[in-house]
C-alpha cells in the first residue's frame, strides 16, 4: 500500500476505534496544527523583515481589514467549533463527530474551518503589515490545506461516511459558498 492510503487507513482506524487514543492524540494534534500555523506567521514576519520589504497596507487601513479579517475568521472558527462539539466531536480528524455534520456553516462549506483560519491569517497579515503573509505564506497554506484535504481527509470522510459524504461533497463547495 502507498503512504497515503496507509495514512487514511491510520486516521480511520484511529477515528472509528479507542475512544482513549483519540482523547490522547485530539490534543496533540490540534496544538501540532496551531504550532504548524504559527510558524508560516513568524517565519512570514522575520523574511519580511531580513528583506526590509514594506509595510502594507498603511495604517490605518491595515487595522480596519485586521479587524474584518480575523473577526470573520474567528467568528466562524468559533461557530464551527460549536457545531463539533454539539455533535459530540472534535475538528481533529482523529476524533471527529460520528455523524456528517451539515448544518450551521457546514451547510454552505465543507470545510468552513479551515475558511476561517484562512481568514484570520489573512487578519494575521493585515495586523502586521506583512507583503510575505498576505501574498506568499497564507496562499501557500491554503495550498497545503487543500492537497492535505484532497489526498488524506476527503478519502478517510468516504470511507467513514460513505455515501452520504460523497453526496455532500458533490453538492457543497469545499471552501466558500456558492454566491450564484
Amino acid at each position: 500500500m502507498s503512504i497515503k492510503a496507509n495514512w487514511v487507513n491510520f486516521i480511520y482506524t484511529i477515528a472509528t476505534g479507542s475512544r482513549k487514543m483519540r482523547l490522547i492524540l485530539t490534543p496533540v494534534v490540534g496544538l501540532s496544527y496551531f504550532l504548524f500555523s504559527t510558524l508560516f506567521v513568524i517565519v512570514s514576519l522575520l523574511i519580511d523583515r531580513w528583506f526590509h520589504l514594506p509595510e502594507f497596507p498603511g495604517t490605518p487601513v491595515n487595522v480596519w481589514l485586521s479587524i474584518i479579517f480575523a473577526g470573520m475568521g474567528l467568528t466562524l472558527a468559533l461557530w464551527c467549533l460549536y457545531n463539533f462539539l454539539k455533535a459530540r466531536g472534535t475538528p481533529v480528524p482523529f476524533n471527529p463527530p460520528r455523524v456528517l455534520i451539515t448544518t450551521g456553516p457546514y451547510a454552505y462549506a465543507r470545510n468552513p474551518m479551515l475558511s476561517g483560519v484562512f481568514l484570520l491569517l489573512f487578519g494575521l497579515g493585515f495586523l502586521f503589515q506583512s507583503v510575505t503573509l498576505l501574498f506568499i505564506f497564507t496562499p501557500l497554506f491554503i495550498l497545503i490545506n487543500v492537497l492535505e484535504l484532497k489526498a488524506i481527509e476527503e478519502p478517510e470522510l468516504a470511507m467513514r461516511l460513505g455515501p452520504a459524504y460523497l453526496a455532500y461533497k458533490k453538492r457543497t463547495p469545499m471552501f466558500f459558498p456558492k454566491v450564484w
